[in-house]
């Protein structure tokens, strides 16, 4: 059964989830070399601007969600995001996103948040059947995305 934790507890992980998702959202990414966004990474682990929980089996990560301060270029005026949810392929279908995002509903609101934020090109269905609503949609890295809250 999968554990979950913080980052900041199993940073010997930190690059390779940096990795993953650095891979996983290419199109955020293009411009970042992998190296300084596992720098940026980590030190979020520790600032605050992306508090990740992770999702683990023994040692072997499986998984992440982030509570992010900053996760949409132009869009300060909005936050924390909900960012970094990933799933390694071998471990999908056993609700583990689910659980992830969960945790960091539950930290954000015993943190005193009360509307998360999310942006996705890809799953927008999949966030509004877990209670999240679309705000408006918007074009960013060449592809249409929509932009999700869910009151706390």
């Amino acid at each position: 059964m999968p554990r979950l934790d913080w980052l900041e507890h199993h940073m010997a992980h930190s690059d390779t989830l940096a990795q993953w998702l650095h891979q996983q959202f290419h199109y955020e990414y293009a411009d970042v070399p992998l190296s300084d966004w596992q720098r940026e990474f980590a030190e979020g682990q520790r600032n605050g601007q992306w508090r990740c929980l992770v999702a683990l089996d023994g040692d072997r990560l499986l998984g992440s969600a982030a509570l992010a301060s900053d996760d949409l270029p132009g869009r300060g005026d909005l936050g924390p995001w909900l960012a970094c949810v990933f799933v390694t392929p071998q471990a999908r279908g056993q609700g583990l996103a689910e659980q992830l995002i969960a945790g960091i509903c539950d930290h954000a609101r015993s943190s005193g948040v009360s509307t998360l934020y999310l942006h996705t090109h890809d799953q927008s269905a999949y966030y509004a059947k877990r209670g999240w609503v679309p705000l408006e949609p918007f074009e960013a890295w060449g592809q249409q995305h929509w932009l999700m809250s869910r009151t706390l």
